[in-house]
C-alpha cells in the first residue's frame, strides 16, 4: 500500500502596502518580524499602487515588486505610517483597501497607517489608535472611528491598529502570536532581541519620565526575578523587597517603565506561560495552573476566557506541538474581544 504523505500548508500570505514617504522604520517592522519565524509559513511581499521605486520620507527609495494586485490576493495587508499622514490617498489605493476588508482579509496599520484604513471606511464603528501625537487628528478627522491614544495596539479581529514604531512590534509579535502560538512568537521575539510581550492594553509612552529621585533605575532585573518565580504567589511586596524600594514607589515606577500595573503584568506573564505549556507539554492543565502560578484549573479557564475568548483545551487542540500551521483555526482559537489581557 501506498504511504500517503500530508500536503504542506499553504504560507499565510501577508502584503505590506508601501504609500509614497513611507516611515522607515514601520516599513522594516512587519518584514523583520515575518521573516523571523521558523518553518516560513508567512510569504511576504512589498507592494505599491504600482511594481518600481517607492519613496520613503527619509529621502532614499524602496523597491517594491508588485502593485495593488497583491493586496486584492493577500490573507493580511499591513500599512506602515507615511508622512504627511492628512494627505488625500488616491482612489485606487483606499479601493484595494475597502476590498479586502469586505472579502474578509485582515488588514493591520502601523501608527499613521491608520489614516489610511480609516480613509477607506475600515475602521468605522471600530476601536482603532494609532501614535499618541496624532490620536487627536484621528478622531477628529473620522468621527465614526473610536480613536484610543492610551494603548499600544488595538485588536478588533480582522482590523488592528498600532502606535508607532515599538508598538508596530509589539502588534506584529501579537499577530505571530494569534497565528502560530506564544511559543513561536517568543522564539521570534528572542531571535529580534525584542522587549518581553507587551499586552496592547498598556500605555503608550507619552513624556513621562522617570522619577526624579531615582534617575536611570530599572526594574528589569525584578521582571526577570518574578519571571522565574511565576508558579509562586508573588505580591507586590514581595516584588517591591527585591527592588529594595517600598511598595507604593515601586508600583509607581513600574507603570512609569512598563505602561502597566505590577500584578497585571503579572497576570499577562503567567498566561503566556500557560499557553507555551499548553503548545510544548502534554501536561494536565491542573498542572500548568500550579506550574504558572494561577493556582487552580478553574481560575486557569476563568483568565484563559476573559483574555483570548477560548479555553486551555480548545488552545492546545489549535497550537498542539504536532499540527501543522492552520491560520484559520488558530484565529478561531484566540479571538480576543480587544486588546486587554484582563
Amino acid at each position: 500500500m501506498r504511504e500517503e504523505t500530508a500536503t504542506p500548508a499553504a504560507p499565510h500570505r501577508v502584503a505590506v502596502l508601501v504609500l509614497d514617504d513611507v516611515l522607515p522604520l514601520d516599513l522594516g517592522i512587519p518584514a523583520q518580524v515575518f521573516i523571523a519565524v521558523p518553518g516560513d509559513p508567512y510569504e511576504l511581499i512589498l507592494c505599491g499602487r504600482t511594481a518600481g521605486s517607492v519613496r520613503t520620507a527619509a529621502g532614499f527609495a524602496v523597491t517594491v515588486a508588485a502593485g495593488l494586485e497583491a493586496v486584492r490576493g493577500a490573507d493580511t495587508v499591513v500599512v506602515p505610517g507615511y508622512a504627511p499622514h492628512l494627505r488625500e490617498l488616491s482612489a485606487d489605493v483606499l479601493a484595494a483597501l475597502a476590498g479586502a476588508h469586505a472579502r474578509g482579509r485582515r488588514l493591520v496599520s502601523i501608527c499613521t497607517g491608520a489614516f489610511a484604513l480609516a480613509a477607506a471606511g475600515v475602521l468605522d464603528g471600530r476601536k482603532a489608535t494609532t501614535h499618541w501625537k496624532y490620536a487627536h487628528e484621528l478622531a477628529a478627522r473620522h468621527p465614526r472611528v473610536s480613536v484610543d491614544p492610551r494603548v499600544l495596539y488595538v485588536d478588533e479581529g480582522q482590523v488592528l491598529t498600532s502606535a508607532g514604531v515599538a508598538a508596530g512590534i509589539d502588534l506584529c509579535l501579537h499577530l505571530v502570536r494569534r497565528d502560530l502560538g506564544a511559543r513561536t512568537a517568543n522564539q521570534v521575539a528572542r531571535s529580534l532581541v525584542s522587549a518581553p510581550h507587551r499586552d496592547g492594553g498598556q500605555a503608550q509612552y507619552i513624556e513621562r519620565p522617570l522619577a526624579p529621585e531615582a534617575p536611570g533605575v530599572t526594574l528589569a532585573s525584578t521582571r526577570a526575578w518574578a519571571l522565574a518565580r511565576l508558579h509562586e504567589p508573588l505580591t507586590v511586596p514581595q516584588l517591591a523587597a527585591h527592588a529594595h524600594l517600598a511598595p507604593r514607589t515601586f508600583a509607581r515606577r513600574f507603570v512609569t517603565e512598563t505602561g502597566t500595573t505590577p500584578l497585571r503584568w503579572l497576570l499577562t506573564a503567567r498566561l503566556d506561560r500557560a499557553r507555551e505549556l499548553l503548545e510544548s507539554t502534554e501536561l494536565a492543565v491542573d498542572h500548568i495552573a500550579d506550574r504558572c502560578g494561577l493556582g487552580s484549573p478553574s481560575n486557569l479557564r476563568l483568565h484563559f476566557r476573559r483574555a483570548l475568548g477560548t479555553t486551555p483545551t480548545a488552545y492546545r487542540a489549535a497550537f498542539a506541538p504536532t499540527a501543522r500551521p492552520d491560520f484559520d483555526r488558530a484565529h478561531a482559537a484566540t479571538t480576543a474581544a480587544g486588546p486587554s489581557a484582563t
